[in-house]
């Protein structure tokens, strides 16, 4: 068969052999999952905290759900695991009800992603504009960065110097060579530095004890009664949205990054999934984790699904096997790589001077909204919605004048014909009712909309208030050069909209 009639799908796994035959993938995938495993581990343990559990509720999620999703997922490459946003959603159902009621949240949140999943909510980041796009990775590098400072502050003065090191690193050793990742390096070097020289810094171990064992399956011990359903669903449906979000916008980043589609409505159930096993075996559940993602697509040059599902097997593995080792490492390696991987995610080009001279201030405007909402609530979700609200807002402001009416009286003064052009809808048909001179015009009144489009109710309850004025004067209005959609749209709903009024 030839490759131009295979499906997407098929035309991906055709290729799949190739790389897979490849050492050179191999490696970068090897030490990509690698690198993010280690990351991952004081993430998770702070993940935990926040959402108050045990540090091993966290890094049993962060495992399962990297693992699940590696497999059904929609995007290669990107990494979900418990995350910050999912922490603060389920937080309350732990403090009021306890860990059970929370691992049953997780559940129901990932049933409720597998329905919305299908249901087509992916579609809906279409709607989502490039410059709020552009705050939230700018947002989202802020919070990286300020996420680490914390690690910065009331620290050993050696702390600092070893922050500069790793950084230093990250920066020349790739001019070396880049067979291995600089982040993995740094980390190495800065945990043999600090052991060896007896450095007193704070550690991974420091964030809290590591497990020993891999998680058991079981059903979270809750009544199964319409009180309890009452009780999670809506933590749980928050719970959903919020890890969509972030999920489907961080798959549109990795997108953008590597150049290559990915499957939103695939990643929508394969989330739902990742979540609901993810609470069977006792986890805090999650979502793409942005920061880590980065670290594995854009620092490692990782690529394919080998990554995400080694991140968490690689993850268990130093927990339970390696946990002596790994509670050594000092949180200034992994601040250096957070660091690092803030500074590569920010939009630099979009805060220029010269980009900023040509944009249009509407458009900066939407992106720094982005910025702010996220940086204020830590929800990168809210600002998403805030910065596509006024997004809307900013274009609807803008195209609402764009309906322009001229007139032309036939020279024996018995019709005008007026000639709209241009977008009728919600915002500039507010405008098309004062725009006609009805006590002035002849007793025929011609509206030609060859030139125009009508798009919404407003429109067609604007263009009956004209023809009611004109009514009352006793003078006739014809309405012409309506396309089909629009003429379908005025049949429907002409002479209904006025409730008698």
């Amino acid at each position: 068969m030839s490759s131009s009639v295979l499906s997407p799908a098929a035309r991906l796994r055709a290729l799949e052999p190739g790389w897979l035959r490849d050492p050179k993938v191999w490696r970068t995938e090897i030490l990509a999952g690698l690198v993010v495993a280690l990351a991952l581990i004081p993430e998770a343990i702070s993940f935990s905290i926040i959402a108050g559990v045990d540090p091993a509720i966290g890094l049993f999620a962060s495992f399962t759900m990297a693992v699940t999703i590696s497999v059904v997922g929609g995007r290669r490459a990107m990494i979900s695991a418990a995350t910050g946003a999912v922490a603060l959603v389920i937080a309350p159902v732990n403090r009021e009800h306890g860990l059970s009621y929370l691992i049953a949240t997780v559940i129901l949140a990932g049933v409720f992603q597998i329905v919305l999943g299908a249901l087509g909510v992916a579609r809906l980041m279409r709607f989502v504009p490039r410059s709020v796009m552009t705050g939230f990775v700018n947002a989202l590098a802020l919070m990286i960065f300020m996420a680490q400072v914390p690690e910065m502050r009331d620290v050993p003065w050696a702390v600092y110097p070893l922050i500069v090191g790793g950084l230093a690193l990250m920066v020349f050793f790739p001019k070396v060579t880049k067979v291995v990742p600089a982040p993995l390096v740094a980390i190495v070097v800065l945990t043999v530095i600090t052991v060896a020289a007896g450095i007193a810094v704070p550690t991974v171990g420091d964030k809290g004890e590591l497990p020993s064992t891999l998680p058991v399956p079981g059903l979270p011990d809750v009544p199964f009664t319409l009180d309890t359903l009452a009780t999670i669903a809506p933590y749980a449906l928050a719970m959903a949205l919020v890890g969509l979000m972030e999920s489907l916008m961080t798959a549109r980043l990795v997108d953008d990054i590597t150049d290559t589609p990915s499957s939103k409505t695939r990643e929508s159930v394969g989330q739902g999934i990742a979540n609901i096993v993810t609470g069977f075996l006792g986890g805090m559940g999650g979502c793409a984790m942005i920061g880590q993602t980065m670290i594995n697509v854009k620092v490692s040059g990782a690529r394919t699904r080998v990554s995400t599902f080694l991140a968490g097997a690689f993850l268990m593995v130093l927990c339970i096997v390696f946990g002596p080792v790994v509670s050594d490492i000092p949180m200034a390696a992994l601040v250096a790589v957070m660091v690092m991987v803030a500074v590569g995610t920010f939009d630099w080009h979009s805060v220029a001077p010269k980009t900023l001279r040509r944009l249009p201030a509407g458009e900066t405007a939407v992106m720094v909204v982005t910025v702010v909402v996220v940086v204020a609530t830590e929800n990168l979700a809210i600002g998403v919605v805030v910065g596509t609200v006024t997004a809307m807002a900013v274009f609807a402001r803008r195209v609402a004048h764009l309906a322009d009416v001229t007139a032309v009286t036939d020279p024996d003064r018995t019709t005008v014909v007026y000639r709209v052009t241009g977008e009728l809808f919600f915002a500039s048909s507010n405008d098309l009712v004062g725009q006609f001179d009805y006590a002035g015009d002849p007793g025929k009144v011609v509206i030609d909309l060859s030139a125009a489009r009508v798009w919404d109710a407003s429109s067609v309850a604007a263009l009956d208030a004209v023809e009611t004025k004109y009514a009352l004067r006793g003078k006739t209005v014809e309405i012409t050069g309506l396309d089909q959609p629009s003429a379908q749209l005025h049949g429907r709903l002409s002479g209904e909209l006025s409730a008698g009024h």
